[in-house]
């Protein structure tokens, strides 16, 4: 009898180191914003959150259209949609302010932009570290999607070939969205 209590005792043991590496709260990052400022994901709690990494020149720009559309249709509910453009595939204009007039003029964009912010290597931003180190995910070009959900934790990711609208991603924001 001893032993088989020793046995659960060890059991009950292991089960509690066994926690998911998500029990612990998920960070908030801050961003430099294009417009000047700070862009914090802590103020954004209890949403959800859409970081995509931009770039104005690349193929794959015509899905910022794509975004402020979610960010139209979807921010009213609670929907954070953060466009994070950047140079680390050599295929961002030169400075934000080119970058915040060419999103406006092409595409419309009122959605939350970052600053130019390098995604991947050593330089990338505290964020992007982040879901390297945690999540083993780094963007290999751009237009890639992070979902986080209310607390900050990742939900899901998608390549540039998922587009923003697409029902993988809609299905999975959704869900997460504020009750009103």
């Amino acid at each position: 009898m001893n032993r088989r209590l020793f046995s659960m005792g060890a059991l009950a043991g292991l089960l509690s180191m066994m926690q998911p590496l998500s029990a612990e709260p998920a960070p908030s990052f801050s961003f430099p914003s294009i417009d000047g400022g700070i862009l914090d994901t802590g103020e954004w709690r209890g949403q959800p959150i859409l970081v995509v990494n931009t770039a104005s020149m690349c193929g794959f720009s015509g899905q910022l259209a794509d975004l402020q559309t979610l960010h139209e249709t979807y921010g009213p509910r609670g929907l954070v949609v953060l466009a994070v453009p950047s140079d680390s595939f050599k295929q961002e204009l030169s400075d934000a302010k080119q970058v915040k007039e060419f999103c406006a003029l092409q595409f419309g964009i009122t959605l939350p932009m970052t600053d130019i912010l390098p995604v991947t290597g050593a330089q990338a931003h505290p964020f992007y570290r982040w879901l390297r180190e945690t999540h083993g995910f780094t963007p290999g070009w751009n237009f890639n999607k992070v979902l986080l959900d209310g607390e900050g934790q990742v939900v899901g990711t998608w390549g540039p070939i998922t587009k923003p609208l697409s029902g993988a991603i809609t299905e999975a924001f959704i869900p997460l969205l504020p009750r009103s």
